[in-house]
């Protein structure tokens, strides 16, 4: 089993632990407000390697790269003007902007896919300091086997990777509870490549823009998260439930009961109280919760598609596709 280290009882020694880990190409999985991920040297081929292995991954899927502040982003990535704005806005925060790669970056290939382009996040929290202290890029997925339920606690990763991983830095339960908004600005135009933790709203507010989805059935794939089967527990996903069958996990949302939930194998609430921010941040956990009932399948209650919910719907939708 990974060692789980505490970064709240000891930053210094954690951070320290984390940067030597780091030094010899091995992978970690640290702590953001969105997920735990599991990261590597973004400029060392053998560690981004050791990603690809670990999770199972494809590796035409690029990897998101983490960085310590926009000044390090600017040193790997071609900033537009509107990305530059909306990066001001938003960074540190739960968006990932998907720039042109500078020529002169050390990030290796591998790590995008052999794109020309990058994706980049500022995390906030521990990993922020982390990212200072080993002073490079660090390309970081989400910290599980590819395909499944992302992790929001340590435990989860541990569970997952077990004595694949050496080093597990726990800081909680993750905030948000749910990856990264992934966008890209293609002239005067913004593209929403995967909703997430950030509103898209939010962007339209700020830059007075319209944010465009990608309506592209089988879209070619430019960023992580545009995989059409992902985020799958081992029982079936069924969608916009009415009632409940014996056997099922019922997943609901606003205290609403749904007929039959009295013979359900287990009966979770997003939110209770209807807080589509709650409902995301409990999404993944309570996945966990579910699948490991040994349910025959989880029956999730209808969650409304505004703000976050545009988010929950689609990681749902991806749970719930066919797996190849």
């Amino acid at each position: 089993m990974a060692d789980i280290v505490d970064t709240r009882t000891d930053a210094e020694a954690a951070l320290a632990r984390a940067c030597e880990a780091l030094g010899r190409g091995v992978p970690v999985a640290i702590p953001t407000e969105t997920v735990y991920g599991l990261a590597a040297d973004a400029t060392n081929p053998l560690a981004i390697t050791r990603i690809y292995e670990m999770k199972g991954r494809p590796r035409f899927n690029p990897l998101i790269c983490h960085m310590a502040d926009l000044a390090m982003a600017e040193a790997h990535a071609v900033f537009d003007p509107l990305s530059r704005a909306i990066a001001e806005a938003f960074w540190p925060g739960p968006l990932t902007l998907v720039l042109p790669i500078r020529p002169a970056s050390a990030i290796h290939p591998l790590a995008r896919a052999g794109l020309d382009t990058i994706g980049i996040r500022v995390p906030k929290g521990f990993a922020s300091r982390l990212l200072s202290a080993f002073g490079r890029p660090l390309a970081a997925p989400s910290a599980n086997t590819s395909g499944r339920i992302s992790p929001t606690t340590a435990r989860h990763v541990a569970e997952d990777f077990g004595a694949k991983l050496e080093l597990v830095l726990d800081a909680g339960p993750a905030v948000v509870g749910l990856e990264s908004t992934i966008l890209k600005v293609e002239g005067e135009t913004i593209r929403l490549l995967r909703p997430g933790g950030l509103d898209a709203a939010e962007v339209e507010r700020v830059t007075g823009r319209p944010v465009l989805r990608n309506e592209k059935a089988g879209a070619a794939i430019e960023a992580p998260g545009m995989l059409a089967s992902h985020y799958a527990p081992d029982a079936p996903v069924r969608l916009d439930a009415r009632d409940v069958a014996p056997g099922e996990v019922l997943i609901r949302f606003g205290g609403t009961a749904l007929p039959g939930e009295t013979d359900a194998v287990l009966v979770l609430d997003l939110s209770p109280a209807g807080d589509l921010a709650e409902a995301a941040a409990n999404l993944f956990g309570y996945m966990k919760q579910a699948d490991a009932t040994g349910a025959r399948s989880i029956a999730f209650a209808p969650i409304p598609a505004r703000g976050l919910g545009e988010a929950i719907n689609d990681r749902l939708q991806r749970a719930a596709a066919p797996r190849g």
